[in-house]
């Protein structure tokens, strides 16, 4: 670990708190055989965090990386903020590196909140204007991190008022068996009527009797509730 990645997870150490540790750790499902088995917490709240992130400009590539592959959940959320940091000030070929460096190390990006503060920011940004069929390999992923990843980084586009490829994502990952994907789908369906309320509807008169029940509460979370209640009754 480079000098400037040590010092940053020595303050964050030192900014631990072991009651929030102990929350966290349960928060974020760290126990065996849960999604975030293993997970090591210091206690240490986001915006501390970003604030932490602010001060350390003069941070490489190399020292993010570095500080990426931390044991402790914080110093990686650190880092990627520290790394969308980086992204939002490179140049063309500053970008594709960072999206690479993103990609190669994607193992270490293994929580919700870690791929929820990142995946759009770096993949959706750098692939918008770009060939999207690296979403749809990742999409297909054994892994639930990777699949994350790539429904997430439809957010950038469906921001832009794009939603094609948040839809067709939204159909390989509709019998996907994790709560977290099923979470994740349904909130950028949410995000999609949110600007284009026919399009999601579109979608979910189509799929929305073999949705998981959770993807489709998140997705009519905004709804009027008496269309809300006709799609959780089946009498749309």
């Amino acid at each position: 670990m480079s000098k400037l990645a040590d010092q940053i997870v020595g303050e964050l150490i030192d900014m631990g708190d072991p009651e929030r540790a102990q929350h966290s750790q349960r928060f974020f499902k760290t126990g065996k055989g849960e999604y975030g088995e293993g997970d090591v917490f210091l206690g240490i709240k986001v915006p501390h965090q970003r604030a932490l992130a602010k001060r350390y400009k003069q941070a490489t590539r190399s020292d993010t990386l570095d500080l990426l592959h931390s044991s402790y959940h914080e110093a990686r959320l650190s880092a990627l903020f520290l790394l969308v940091n980086l992204y939002n000030l490179a140049d063309a070929t500053g970008k594709t590196q960072i999206y690479k460096d993103y990609l190669d190390n994607i193992e270490y990006i293994n929580n919700w909140d870690l791929v929820d503060s990142s995946a759009l920011q770096i993949v959706g940004h750098y692939l918008f204007d770009k060939d999207r069929y690296p979403l749809e390999v990742l999409a297909r992923s054994e892994d639930l991190w990777e699949r994350r990843v790539a429904i997430i980084a439809t957010y950038y586009f469906i921001r832009q008022y794009d939603f094609q490829d948040t839809l067709k994502l939204a159909e390989i990952l509709l019998n996907d068996k994790e709560d977290l994907i099923h979470k994740a789908v349904g909130w950028m369906l949410r995000e999609a009527g949110n600007r284009s309320r026919p399009t999601e509807e579109a979608f979910l008169q189509k799929h929305y009797q073999a949705m998981p029940r959770t993807m489709l509460r998140y997705a009519i979370e905004k709804f009027p509730e008496e269309r809300r209640q006709a799609y959780l009754k089946g009498a749309i």
